[in-house]
């Protein structure tokens, strides 16, 4: 994935947003709409830093913090994807995640 057209995020550097905060936000987003599916392999760290020109520690901080939050998962040998589908009872959970980003949209458009 060199070409930065594939690379299904980019970055605001001036919004005041932490950069690793805007990718996670926007796997999130791309989750929850359905545009990243459970299974999904997400490009590599390197990929995407190379594509954003941001600095690979900080899509590995974006990565890992989704993976702690069950967004993502490791597979050995091929990279981060997205986590299988939550189970109904966490739509709450996906609902709380979800307010954050719905909340920026808002204050976006006023």
């Amino acid at each position: 994935m060199q070409d930065g057209a594939l690379i299904p995020f980019h970055v605001e550097p001036a919004s005041g947003v932490p950069i690793y905060r805007q990718l996670m936000d926007q796997v999130r987003f791309q989750v929850a709409s359905g545009r990243l599916a459970p299974g999904a392999l997400l490009p590599s760290v390197r990929d995407v830093a190379a594509a954003l020109a941001i600095n690979p520690m900080t899509v590995s901080k974006a990565y890992s913090l989704l993976e702690r939050d069950g967004v993502l998962e490791r597979m050995r040998g091929q990279g981060m994807r997205i986590r299988e589908a939550a189970p109904a009872g966490r739509l709450r959970e996906r609902q709380r995640a979800l307010l954050p980003l719905l909340e920026q949209v808002v204050a976006r458009a006023h």
